[in-house]
């Protein structure tokens, strides 16, 4: 039982969806980004997706890419993105929070390492988007074994002879991508979304969690009354990529999980 499994059962009892929100960690800065990440439960996000920034976001649209770049120019790490897990879990020990990256940072620190790392600061589960499921040894089984969730992503493309293979592993919830494309390319239709997410969720006897496209509080509530969870990035980050303050972007992000929580 993680924290992602507690949260869902109890959003089941209540009859609601999930609403998750993801940020980049260290954008624009690590004081700010604290800040932001400390606020989203209270602004009504049930799960939170932290971006571990990389200078090859290759999955990712300009707002994300763009947030990335900000952290890392700003001096953010694996190393801090870590830290700021730690410090948020000094005031909050319910929120899951789901690291969301690329491969290359994890391996180059060692997967044991950061695995033990990872959990002791309070990571819940990891999105990593370059390993597929042919590479579970790498990081998936591992990170399974640690107590973490291991979240993979399903598509439009994801036909049913290769799903199978993409849940094997897969714990915690699943992620459709609702857009071919990359981060905030599109909007999310639900029409198209609800069928897909009932043959994952029938194939996977997992939640099923709706990303990319959502960027309004009636999308996110359209997302969420045909899935288990509706996911906001792109239009997040870039609030904080226009300069917004701490109180405009929780305002915004309370705005999207009142729709959420409204399906």
């Amino acid at each position: 039982m993680t924290r992602i499994t507690t949260t869902f059962e109890r959003l089941q009892a209540e009859g609601r969806s999930a609403f998750v929100t993801f940020v980049m960690a260290g954008d624009p800065d690590f004081d700010r980004s604290l800040e932001i990440v400390q606020g989203l439960p209270g602004a009504g996000a049930d799960i939170i997706e932290l971006g571990m920034p990389f200078t090859d976001p290759m999955a990712d649209g300009p707002a994300i890419q763009l947030a990335g770049q900000r952290a890392l120019e700003a001096g953010m790490t694996l190393d801090r993105t870590l830290e700021l897990v730690r410090r948020f879990r000094e005031g909050d020990s319910d929120t899951p929070i789901v690291l969301m990256g690329y491969y290359n940072p994890i391996y180059s620190k060692g997967v044991d390492r950061f695995l033990a790392e990872a959990g002791a600061a309070g990571v819940d589960g990891l999105i990593v988007v370059d390993l597929p499921p042919e590479e579970d040894e790498e990081l998936c089984i591992p990170a399974q074994k640690a107590g973490l969730n291991f979240i993979r992503l399903a598509t439009p493309t994801t036909d049913d002879r290769r799903l199978p293979r993409v849940l094997q592993n897969t714990s915690g919830f699943v992620y459709y991508v609702s857009i071919t494309g990359i981060t905030g390319s599109a909007s999310a239709n639900a029409d198209a979304v609800a069928p897909e997410v009932a043959r994952i969720r029938d194939a996977s006897g997992l939640p099923v969690c709706v990303g990319f496209g959502i960027k309004t509080a009636d999308s996110a509530r359209d997302i969420a009354s045909v899935a288990d969870g509706a996911v906001v990035g792109s239009a997040i980050v870039s609030m904080v990529g226009d300069g917004k303050s701490t109180d405009e972007v929780l305002g915004f992000v309370r705005s999207l999980a009142d729709g959420a929580h409204a399906a």
